[in-house]
């Protein structure tokens, strides 16, 4: 298997709106000219400390004209909130416009106050988000939509087959995994409040147990997991530039009422999952994460480190040239 490497923003650059756009565009054709697989980008809708962009769809149609062959993902359209139909349409326009190159993750969203004023409430997200999804597949594979005579237009049958599906639970991904649905794994999995030190790869592995498990016979596993990585040409440097965004992280993680496990950079980079340094230093980190070998596609994102616009493209510049080519055929018994 060659696993798939792709570039993942959330637009959090400390700069006006249309900046963050013209920056997110920038990376993503570097990334591009870089041999990256895929782009992706996250939807949140108010709050512009949590992510830039509400509209991922318009957003994506602007880099599809920017671009040629990176597949272009969404990670996720927050699906409770959205009228499924229209989604299915704009969704089916955007990929022939960018020829075929868009991917589709869904899922049920994790900010509470954001629903309200989309009538809902955070407790119905879930009942929203499985009545949407129907909606959303039935139209992509072609069902009549409330009168014989409408049909989706234009028809986008092969949408139905690039589905995926972020989730905590191993309930989820047993749900996606029968449905034949890619799996999105997030760098933010939530620990167990009995276990809070637990490490990621073990709260995932058997997340990825139970979508394997119930994937039919014949369907090949999509298997998405997001990662934080940050890598500079020297280890000292990264440290520098990731310590401002990583302590005010640990700050609002003390804001909400939860300890921390430790206070030394190091700790931090650990407890929040963060992979900072040369890429020497990020390989052998990356090197721990047992999850990785068991994945197809792997994307990479900065935050909750807060880089420059320069040191963001040079961080892309060397997961592709020294960590991306040990990703693409990473094996379970490798080491660094």
């Amino acid at each position: 298997m060659t696993r798939r490497i792709g570039f993942f923003t959330r637009l959090l650059e400390k700069v006006p709106a249309q900046q963050r756009y013209r920056l997110a565009t920038e990376q993503i054709q570097h990334a591009e000219r870089l041999g990256f697989d895929s782009a992706w980008i996250a939807q949140h809708h108010f709050h512009e400390a949590e992510g830039g962009l509400p509209a991922p769809l318009v957003f994506l149609a602007h880099a599809a004209a920017h671009t040629r062959t990176i597949r272009l993902g969404t990670a996720i359209i927050t699906l409770p909130m959205e009228n499924a139909l229209r989604v299915a349409e704009d969704a089916a326009v955007l990929d022939l416009l960018a020829e075929g190159r868009l991917e589709i993750g869904l899922g049920s969203g994790g900010t509470p106050g954001s629903f309200l004023p989309f009538g809902l409430t955070f407790e119905q997200r879930a009942a929203a988000f499985a009545d949407n999804l129907h909606q959303l597949l039935s139209a992509w594979r072609g069902d009549s939509l409330a009168h014989p005579d409408n049909h989706l237009y234009p028809a986008a049958p092969q949408l139905a087959q690039r589905v995926w599906i972020a989730t905590f639970s191993a309930e989820g991904a047993a749900r996606a995994g029968a449905a034949g649905h890619g799996l999105m794994l997030s760098r933010t999995q939530p620990r167990p409040a009995e276990d809070p030190a637990r490490p990621l790869d073990a709260i995932q592995n058997p997340i990825i147990d139970a979508y394997l498990e119930a994937l039919p016979a014949g369907v090949a596993p999509r298997i998405l997991a997001s990662r934080t990585a940050f890598v500079a040409d020297s280890a000292g440097y990264a440290r520098r530039v990731a310590e401002p965004g990583i302590q005010q992280q640990a700050q609002q993680h003390r804001a909400a009422g939860h300890a921390l496990r430790g206070e030394t950079l190091d700790e931090l980079f650990a407890q929040f999952d963060a992979h900072v340094g040369d890429a020497a230093a990020v390989r052998a980190s990356l090197a721990q994460d047992s999850v990785l070998p068991r994945v197809t596609d792997i994307s990479f994102q900065v935050h909750s480190v807060e880089p420059s616009p320069a040191d963001t493209l040079r961080s892309i510049e060397l997961i592709a040239e020294q960590i991306a080519p040990w990703l693409r055929t990473l094996k379970a018994e490798e080491k660094p």
